[in-house]
C-alpha cells in the first residue's frame, strides 16, 4: 500500500528532520485557553525536544467546530510566544488538511481494512458498546467509517514515561471510527496522518491519550507508517479528580506574568525550583530550565490535589509536593 506521507500536503511537511533527528509537536485544540494542564503539556514536549537537540512544532487540531471557541487559535498561540515556546516551523492546522485525510480514508477502504458502518449510539450501547459487528437496523444516509479490527489485535509499546502498555484492541476497543456520521474526521485518522506527514518522531502528551496509542499504532500499521516514540505527561486534575479542560478550576494561564507559571510547571515536572532560582526573565527561566532538566525526573502520576495548589503560585511555591502533572485541552 503507498505511503500516505508521499502526498501533498500544505505547510512545512516535506522539510527534513534536524540531524538529531528528534521531531516532537504541541498540538491543543482550539476549545478554549491554555490552561496550566495545557501550559504543562507544552513545556514538558518543548524540554525534552530541546533536550534531544531536537525540534518543536505546533499543530492546532480544529476538526471538531461545535466544539471549537472563537478566537482561541490566536490566543493560545500569543501564549506559547508569551512563554517563549515557539515552534521551529510555521504552524499547521488540520482544517487544512482534509485532502489529505480523504486520501487516507479511501486507501483503507479500497483495501478493505475500513467500512461504512450504519450503526446508532444507541444500538451500540444496548450490545456493550464495542462495535465487533454491524447490528443497524436501517442504513443510513450518511454512514461512519471504521477501521476493521480483526480478533487478535494486542498493542505492545514502551512508554518513554508510563512504561511497557499492552492493549487488545478488538475486546476493549472494537473497530473504531475514522470519519464521523455527521462527516467530521475522527481523531485518530487525522493525528495519525498528520504525524506521519510531519515526520514526528516523538508524541509528547497528556496521560488521557494513553489509551488511545494502541489504536494508533493499529492504523500506523494500516497504513504503512512508521511508529513514532511516545511519552504521555501526568495529568493535572481537580480536587474531583475531573482533567483541567473538563473543570471548573481550568483557569487560564496569565500571558502578561507568565514566570509563576513556569515555575510551577518546572516543579511538577519533577525538578528542583532551586535550579531556576536566579532566572529573571523567560529567556533566563528557559535556558535555566534546559541546562537542568532530566526526562528521567518526570513523575508518571501524583497525587491530585486541592484545587488552590494549582491556582495559587504562592502555595505552588511553598508547598511544591502538593502539585501534579498535565494534558493538553482536548487532543494531544
Amino acid at each position: 500500500m503507498p505511503d500516505v506521507t508521499a502526498l501533498p500536503a500544505p505547510g512545512p511537511d516535506a522539510a527534513p528532520r534536524h540531524p538529531s533527528g528528534y521531531r516532537g509537536r504541541f498540538a491543543p485544540s482550539p476549545t478554549g485557553d491554555l490552561h496550566f494542564g495545557s501550559l504543562l503539556a507544552a513545556f514538558g514536549s518543548w524540554l525534552l525536544a530541546r533536550a534531544a537537540d531536537g525540534e518543536w512544532w505546533v499543530r492546532i487540531e480544529d476538526l471538531d467546530p461545535p466544539r471549537e471557541v472563537a478566537g482561541a487559535t490566536a490566543r493560545q498561540l500569543a501564549t506559547l510566544r508569551a512563554f517563549g515556546l515557539e515552534t521551529d516551523a510555521p504552524v499547521v492546522r488540520q482544517s487544512d488538511r482534509h485532502a489529505l485525510y480523504q486520501a487516507a480514508l479511501d486507501r483503507l477502504l479500497d483495501s478493505g481494512a475500513a467500512f461504512e458502518c450504519h450503526c446508532s449510539r444507541s444500538e451500540l450501547a444496548a450490545s456493550g458498546g464495542i462495535h465487533r459487528r454491524c447490528i443497524a437496523r436501517r442504513r443510513r444516509d450518511r454512514p461512519a467509517i471504521r477501521l476493521r479490527v480483526p480478533d487478535g489485535s494486542v498493542v505492545v509499546f514502551d512508554d518513554a514515561i508510563q512504561g511497557p502498555q499492552r492493549q487488545d484492541v478488538a475486546t476493549e476497543v472494537g473497530d473504531f471510527v475514522l470519519r464521523r456520521a455527521d462527516g467530521f474526521w475522527a481523531y485518530q485518522l487525522a493525528v495519525v496522518v498528520d504525524d506521519a506527514a510531519q515526520a514526528i518522531s516523538h508524541v509528547v502528551r497528556g496521560a488521557d491519550l494513553l489509551d488511545s496509542t494502541p489504536r494508533q499504532i493499529l492504523l500506523q500499521r494500516a497504513l504503512g507508517l512508521q511508529t513514532p516514540a511516545y511519552a504521555h505527561l501526568p495529568l493535572v486534575v481537580d480536587a474531583q479528580g475531573r482533567k483541567l479542560s473538563k473543570s471548573d478550576a481550568a483557569l487560564p494561564v496569565e500571558a502578561a506574568d507568565p514566570l509563576p507559571a513556569l515555575r510551577r510547571a518546572w516543579i511538577v515536572l519533577g525538578h528542583d525550583p532551586a535550579a531556576l532560582a536566579g532566572a529573571s526573565d523567560v529567556p533566563a527561566v528557559l535556558a535555566a530550565a534546559r541546562s537542568a532538566f532530566d526526562p528521567s525526573r518526570i513523575p508518571r502520576t501524583l497525587p491530585a490535589p486541592a484545587v488552590a495548589t494549582i491556582v495559587d503560585t504562592d502555595m505552588a511555591s511553598t508547598h511544591p509536593d502538593a502539585m501534579i502533572g498535565a494534558g493538553p485541552p482536548g487532543r494531544g
